[in-house]
């Protein structure tokens, strides 16, 4: 049998039992305006019904759906998965979604465009829908671009947006890379498992070339209990997390960032401030115990 040709895209969806929320993911995919995509289902060592979710979706679609799994069964983590999906695409452009997230159908053919008229861009990434009416509860929202949308910008502006996280910046549901930027990069970092685990590959993304920011809205970003996000969260995780991938940065793209002294000092910046605030924590984490005892 002869080899179907490679798609314009490879969609890659991480999965960890997410039988609650796999199936919308999926179908955000068959529902896109382009059919020109294949869709990799990657399975992070699931113990629910989300695995024979995915084998039956890879069995229904064989010419466009795939299952992987690591080796054993085993749990290696998101970042880890997300390399897994991107050693076996096929297409010219990847685009990750989350299982608990869902695609907006003219996603793919609006940001193929998009990249096919713009080659000096690695990566397009525009507005995400932080999803909260999901389940007929609270109100949805956008974070702000915080740049000009509709348009390419160079390093390091929006690396720098990144480091400051206040406003909106690439989203793994949302942007649309090229392979060979992922490529070029190395990829994931497969040490980092949880909360803010993209945020090192985006830097290193953001400073490899121009990206463009667009204004339309492509995907939506679920919030719900049992989220990476909401149970960092709640364990009061994410300044420690955020500070690790802060500290990352620093000590592994000092030579991109040679090029780049006023984003070496906002990051700089950024570290400082995280560490104040971890002061603070602690502060209050004492006076709490003194008040119990």
């Amino acid at each position: 049998m002869a080899a179907l040709p490679a798609p314009a895209v490879t969609a890659i969806t991480i999965f960890l039992n997410e039988e609650n929320f796999l199936v919308e993911a999926v179908e955000s995919v068959l529902a896109q305006s382009s059919a020109d995509w294949e869709l990799l289902l990657v399975d992070d060592g699931s113990g629910d019904g989300s695995t024979e979710i995915a084998r039956s979706y890879a069995e229904r679609h064989p010419d466009r759906i795939r299952r992987l799994e690591h080796p054993g069964h085993a749990n290696r983590g998101m970042s880890a998965s997300r390399n897994l999906g991107v050693s076996q695409a096929r297409g010219r452009y990847v685009g990750f979604l989350d299982a608990d997230d869902v695609w907006l159908p003219g996603k793919l053919t609006e940001q193929c465009a998009i990249l096919d008229a713009r080659p000096d861009c690695g990566m397009v990434y525009g507005r995400t829908l932080i999803w909260r009416s999901w389940n007929g509860g609270g109100e949805d929202f956008t974070y702000p671009l915080g740049v000009e949308s509709d348009t390419a910008h160079r390093p390091p502006r929006l690396f720098e947006l990144l480091v400051e996280n206040k406003a909106q910046s690439p989203t793994t549901c949302n942007a649309l890379m090229r392979r060979s930027l992922i490529e070029q990069v190395g990829g994931f970092e497969a040490d980092f498992r949880g909360m803010f685990e993209d945020q090192a590959f985006f830097a290193k993304a953001l400073l490899a070339g121009p990206a463009y920011v667009d204004g339309r809205l492509w995907a939506k970003y679920r919030q719900h209990a049992a989220s990476c996000s909401a149970l960092s969260e709640r364990a009061g995780l994410d300044r420690r997390a955020r500070a690790r991938v802060l500290r990352w940065i620093r000590r592994n793209l000092r030579r991109e960032l040679d090029a780049y002294p006023d984003a070496r000092a906002q990051l700089v910046r950024e570290l400082r401030r995280n560490a104040v605030l971890g002061l603070r924590e602690t502060a209050k984490r004492l006076l709490r115990r003194r008040v119990a005892a």
